[in-house]
C-alpha cells in the first residue's frame, strides 16, 4: 500500500522542500552544526524518506531535523509539532490492542500509523531529547515505544510535559484519547 503512494509530484516535493528549510533555519537550536544543504542532498536522493516526512507534515508533526550522526551520515527528523500531532490523534497503541476492541473501535493504531507513513514511533528517549530542545505536548499526549515486557501484559507507555517536567505514564494498550496521539522519528 504504502509503495504505491510513495511518490511525489515535483511541486509537492518543493513544496514540501522548502517548507522543511524554512523550519530547519528557523530552529537552528534543535540541530547546530548540520547544515541544510546536505540534508536537502539527502532528501532529494530518497523519494521513499521525503514521501514519509509528507505525511508527517500533512497529518500536523512539523517534521524537523533534531539531531545527525556523523559515522553514518545520516539525520534525525521528528515531529516537533507543539501539541501531539492533530491527525493522529484518537487512536489506541497496535493494531492488537485495536482489534481487541468490542465496541468503540478508533479508526487505528499509532503504530499501524506509523508503520504506514513509513516512520517510527519515538521511544523514551528519543522523546525526552526532544523535549531537550523545546517544550512539547502541554497540553496533549504522545504514545512512545512500549517495552515488550509492557505491551505483554496489555499496557503501553505514553509521555507529556507539564509543570516543565517530562513525564512517562501507563494505560491499557486499547485506550484512546482525544488528546493523545504519536510522534514519530525518521532516519534519513
Amino acid at each position: 500500500m504504502k509503495k504505491e503512494k510513495a511518490t511525489l509530484s515535483p511541486e509537492q516535493r518543493a513544496e514540501l522542500l522548502s517548507l522543511l528549510k524554512i523550519r530547519f533555519e528557523k530552529n537552528r537550536n534543535r540541530h547546530q552544526g548540520i547544515e541544510w544543504d546536505r540534508v536537502q542532498e539527502k532528501l532529494e536522493n530518497n523519494a521513499e524518506k521525503l514521501w514519509s516526512l509528507y505525511e508527517m507534515e500533512r497529518t500536523g508533526g512539523e517534521p524537523d531535523v533534531v539531531s545527525g550522526d556523523q559515522q553514518s551520515d545520516e539525520f534525525y527528523f521528528y515531529d516537533c509539532s507543539a501539541e501531539s500531532p492533530s491527525g493522529r490523534r484518537n487512536v489506541c497503541y497496535d493494531r492488537e490492542a485495536l482489534e481487541s476492541r468490542k465496541a468503540n473501535k478508533p479508526e487505528n493504531s499509532a503504530v499501524g500509523m506509523a508503520e504506514d507513513m513509513g516512520i517510527e514511533i519515538l521511544t523514551e528517549e528519543q522523546y525526552r531529547k526532544l523535549q531537550a530542545v523545546g517544550s512539547f505536548d502541554t497540553k496533549t499526549s504522545s504514545w512512545v515505544k512500549t517495552p515488550d515486557k509492557i505491551r505483554k501484559l496489555g499496557g503501553a507507555i505514553f509521555c507529556d510535559r507539564r509543570y516543565d517536567t517530562v513525564f512517562m505514564y501507563h494505560n491499557g494498550a486499547e485506550s484512546y484519547y482525544a488528546s493523545r496521539g504519536f510522534r514519530g522519528a525518521l532516519r534519513v
